[in-house]
């Protein structure tokens, strides 16, 4: 899906559930990462994370999108938009929107882990960031800190 074809999904259901018109922007954001979308209050844009419509499917970001348009309306006219005011939990209850997101599946990355140790009493140091060895001694006896290997680790 397009940013396009999500302006006109957002466009549609805002006629459809609310009866009013979505005079603004909306489209997918890929630096969300724990959330499924983000209203602006300043634009009034909205951000949708496009990775709930590969994993979740087109009904997941449908209740997404209600739920932000939820906030979008109920700002515009003034009135509670926020997740705890009763305003904005009966126009979600009304419309069908989600209230929580389902959440994303975690991948796997593989991690670098720095191994360092101490010259003079062989303390080791694992680091996921180099390390100044010039510039920083052991901790424990202030010996001279030297490189030992690098290992990759699924976490």
């Amino acid at each position: 899906m397009t940013n396009q074809e999500l302006q006109t999904l957002v466009e549609e259901i805002s006629i459809r559930h609310f009866q009013k018109p979505f005079r603004h922007k909306a489209y997918f954001n890929p630096r969300l990462r724990t959330t499924g979308g983000r209203y602006m209050l300043g634009s009034h844009n909205i951000d949708i994370n496009g990775k709930y419509l590969e994993e979740h499917g087109l009904s997941e970001l449908i209740g997404i999108i209600k739920h932000e348009l939820c906030h979008y309306h109920l700002h515009i006219e003034g009135k509670g938009y926020k997740h705890r005011d009763p305003e904005f939990r009966s126009l979600l209850e009304q419309v069908g929107g989600a209230r929580h997101c389902t959440p994303l599946q975690k991948t796997k990355k593989n991690r670098r882990i720095l191994i360092y140790s101490c010259s003079k009493c062989n303390l080791m140091f694992k680091r996921r960031r180099r390390i100044d060895t010039k510039k920083y001694v052991c901790g424990k006896c202030k010996g001279k800190l030297v490189f030992k290997e690098e290992l990759m680790q699924e976490s």
